[in-house]
């Protein structure tokens, strides 16, 4: 047995979606399938590939690596059949730079599958809204808070929903004994800021009280260990609890934070055929989910 697309297809997708069970819907398949697939590649290569927890999931150092040069590898190969002129339409890409649409995403996927018979190809890029401009992804999911009118330059957007903000502390703070938290309660904290499209600024404490320190980060990795090991506190949207959950820390609801807005972004021009439609299944989804919840905010501190 020789390594194989769908080996290389798994493994991209695995790096791009944090988890089993996102990739499996990115891919169409079943989680236990598309965790024997992994294996497979590795029992191949020789090597680990992914480093696996009863928690968590990260690619290896070598998983990494080698997911990069699939990528570029499948990219070509999908562009010399592409010159080929065989008749296909290319798949939807979404990017988002933490945590997707939380517990939702995978049921969303699902069904854009069962309605339209494409699967979405994911991505997290370092900054979803320019890759979107720049024409590297056909959709960018976005979160802003708090949310505003205000629409963004050369591109259309539907609102999906708002969640709530969360503040992220080391399992070791007295302060995880609380029932919630407030915002001033972080004015002496650091605060650890991802440089990734992060949703909040420091502006969140501008018109409360006093701005606390923060320091950037490069990546979700980096900001989890410097608030496991008590060196600064993070707030993010309720969704990051859904692919980052972490016994190292503990994610408290903050009475006092303005909602997140979401909402899909894709480009006035040139843009992918099936975008609006995706952003109106999505909008449909959430419409009937908030339907049915109260108060209507659809991931919570509590998920």
């Amino acid at each position: 047995m020789t390594v194989e697309i769908r080996h290389l297809r798994a493994l991209v997708a695995l790096a791009q979606a944090d988890t089993y069970t996102t990739a499996a819907a990115m891919l169409g398949t079943t989680q236990p399938t598309l965790s024997r697939t992994i294996t497979q590649l590795e029992e191949l290569t020789g090597a680990q590939l992914v480093q696996r927890t009863t928690r968590h999931m990260d690619l290896t150092a070598a998983g990494m690596q080698f997911a990069e040069t699939a990528e570029n590898m499948l990219q070509q190969l999908d562009a010399a059949i592409e010159a080929l002129g065989v008749p296909a339409e290319s798949p939807l890409r979404i990017g988002w730079a933490w945590a997707g649409f939380g517990k939702h995403t995978v049921p969303l996927l699902n069904q854009w599958k069962e309605q339209h018979g494409q699967s979405v190809q994911m991505s997290r890029p370092y900054d979803p809204l320019q890759e979107l401009l720049s024409g590297d992804i056909d959709m960018a999911l976005i979160r802003r808070s708090p949310p505003t009118d205000q629409p963004i330059e050369g591109v259309i957007t539907q609102a999906l929903f708002t969640e709530e903000l969360v503040a992220v502390i080391s399992a070791a703070d007295p302060r995880t004994k609380q029932s919630s938290v407030q915002l001033t309660d972080f004015t002496n904290d650091t605060v650890a800021m991802c440089a990734t499209a992060p949703t909040v600024t420091a502006n969140l404490w501008s018109s409360i009280g006093p701005v606390p320190q923060t320091i950037t980060v490069d990546n979700t990795e980096e900001w989890l260990t410097n608030i496991a090991v008590g060196d600064a506190v993070g707030i993010t949207a309720a969704a990051t609890l859904h692919n980052h959950r972490n016994t190292d820390v503990t994610y408290l609801p903050i009475d006092d934070a303005p909602a997140v807005e979401v909402l899909l972004a894709w480009s006035q021009q040139g843009a992918h055929p099936k975008a609006a439609a995706f952003a109106e299944l999505a909008r449909q989804y959430f419409t009937a989910l908030i339907a049915t919840t109260r108060p209507p905010l659809v991931l919570t501190a509590d998920e």
